[in-house]
């Protein structure tokens, strides 16, 4: 068969997009996010895609926040902005290495 697997023969990547975790890795490990995904594939497996939605929506938000760390940005953003607002009411000063004036090192 001289199509059997073609795309692999020609470098070309058409579907696997859909699961990025799924693709052959360096060195053969799993990807970082392998195991959220693979929940949320079994959860969804041999379910409809209405009632997957409904069913595995939290093994679908641990997904994409393993993927693109959205929760864990808006959280130290958060942090950030209130560490801010102590530093203009005085109630906290940064440490010295933080504001560039630790002794220098030989």
């Amino acid at each position: 068969m001289p199509f059997w697997d073609l795309q692999r023969q020609l470098g070309i990547d058409m579907d696997r997009w859909m699961l990025r975790q799924s693709v052959p890795q360096p060195y053969g490990k799993a990807g970082a996010c392998h195991a959220f995904e693979r929940e949320w594939v079994e959860c969804g497996h041999g379910l409809g895609q209405t009632r997957a939605r409904r069913e595995c929506q939290p093994e679908y938000e641990d997904f994409m926040e393993c993927m693109h760390r959205t929760k864990l940005a808006a959280r130290l953003r958060t942090i950030l902005e209130q560490r801010d607002k102590m530093i203009k009411e005085g109630k906290y000063t940064l440490p010295d290495y933080h504001k560039g004036k630790e002794e220098p090192r030989p």
